[in-house]
């Protein structure tokens, strides 16, 4: 196993899309959303024990979730949990973990990945992860994974290449496109030359050094001045500090849409971003009448279909005449809305945080 290869696993989200289930004191990558007997942070862990040795995994996570982190992944050191004092999107959680791996090896090309997306594929996910390393090692480049659309789904950023290609395989990005209108969406899939983007990224460690230097010149003097307490007993405090000067920034804006070394390797290993009750529904098993129902020990259905229902294994409940609905109780609170509708569960999530504080939330 390659000792220049590490991970960096981003797991600071709340995950409100997912109320009641996902809470802001355990939100849904330390959670069993699928029903699998492993949380999504475990399983992501686990695919990359097979890339890089596990001293090389790094978890960047939000403080108040430190001991959720140790507690579902025993294994790794303290030195490997970075913890976050507040939320400031993915550029600063990346400027940390990469700028402090790069300190340690400046031979280092690392993989950086969400912790709450499932890969079906794990075979091919870990042939285009290490392909990726490889050329990221050895060329001055950007690299992110596009995947192979399906269907021209609204819920997912696009990529556009061009035929410029690295060694065969990694085209040059022409664009980036946040969320699009269905419409949008069906003239990218016609075109061919899109793919959803999966928010999974490759560099070396000194060139995404070098690009925020290019890109984002005052949060890269934030974690450049950080050199010298790295893996130092003052590492966590100076950083903490550093946080409240970052900008709330996405590595996607920040750096990814403007560098001009970006590629993207079209990729295709059975992979969902978990965004949404929507897609646990089209992954979890169905019954004849297209209802999916975690755990289904205790739940009876009549005249019923095409229902997402999630509820305690303990509880019986029993549901007639619903169709198309999700059904969701967890923590005390219980959700009931129309499928086509769960767009809305973020601001019911604000609307019950007016009314009866953070509680329920």
């Amino acid at each position: 196993m390659n000792k220049n290869y590490y991970a960096i696993i981003m797991a600071g989200g709340i995950g409100s899309r997912f109320w009641p289930i996902s809470r802001t004191s355990h939100p849904k990558q330390f959670i069993d959303i699928l029903g699998t007997g492993k949380t999504l942070i475990q399983n992501t862990y686990e695919r990359f024990l097979k890339v890089c040795p596990k001293e090389n995994i790094y978890v960047v996570t939000n403080e108040n979730y430190t001991s959720l982190v140790k507690k579902q992944l025993p294994d790794m050191g303290d030195d490997q949990i970075l913890t976050e004092p507040v939320m400031r999107n993915t550029a600063p959680c990346v400027a940390y973990g990469c700028f402090k791996i790069e300190s340690l090896n400046p031979d280092a090309a690392i993989v950086v990945a969400p912790s709450d997306h499932l890969i079906l594929d794990e075979n091919a996910f870990i042939s285009a992860i290490e392909k990726s390393l490889q050329t990221a090692s050895a060329h001055d480049c950007l690299i992110t994974l596009g995947i192979k659309p399906s269907r021209p789904d609204t819920g997912y950023g696009y990529i556009q290449y061009t035929d410029n290609a690295l060694k065969n395989d990694f085209f040059k990005v022409k664009t980036f496109t946040e969320k699009p209108t269905l419409e949008i969406a069906k003239t990218f899939l016609q075109s061919g030359d899109f793919l959803w983007n999966a928010g999974i990224f490759i560099w070396s460690g000194k060139a995404i050094v070098k690009a925020f230097g290019q890109y984002l010149p005052d949060m890269n003097e934030i974690f450049a001045d950080a050199r010298a307490v790295y893996n130092t007993a003052d590492e966590k405090k100076h950083i903490h500090n550093a946080y409240q000067q970052c900008t709330n920034i996405s590595i996607d804006y920040g750096i990814m849409e403007k560098a001009d070394n970006v590629y993207v390797l079209p990729s295709e290993f059975g992979w969902s971003d978990l965004g949404t009750w929507a897609s646990i529904y089209d992954l979890a098993d169905k019954d004849y009448v297209g209802n999916a129902v975690i755990p289904s020990e205790k739940v009876i259905m009549y005249d019923s279909s095409n229902c997402m229902v999630n509820v305690p294994g303990e509880k019986l409940v029993i549901l007639q005449g619903l169709h198309d609905f999700i059904v969701v109780e967890s923590n005390n609170s219980l959700l009931i809305c129309p499928r086509d509708q769960e767009q809305n569960i973020k601001q019911v999530v604000a609307d019950v945080k007016q009314k009866f504080g953070t509680k329920y939330i």
